[in-house]
């Protein structure tokens, strides 16, 4: 099982913890064209693509937010 965690209220050891274990019915993004969050079936994902890297990859709601997304990139 993966799970990811975090301390709630700061650091100290006062502070809440949370686990949440990874599915593949609970992994989500957010669009970096329009910021829509966008639901991920990571299993599937890792499947299909042999280069396929958690931090790396940018998953776009839909086409026309690729296209602002590159036109944007490309006048920086």
């Amino acid at each position: 099982m993966f799970y990811v965690k975090s301390k709630m209220n700061g650091n100290d050891k006062a502070s809440a913890e949370i686990a949440v274990e990874i599915t593949d019915e609970n992994v989500y993004t957010r669009c970096p064209g329009c910021g829509a969050e966008i639901p991920v079936d990571i299993v599937e994902d890792i499947r299909r693509y042999e280069d396929f890297d958690l931090f790396g990859t940018s998953i776009f709601c839909n086409n026309d937010c690729v296209i602002k997304y590159k036109k944007k990139r490309a006048s920086c």
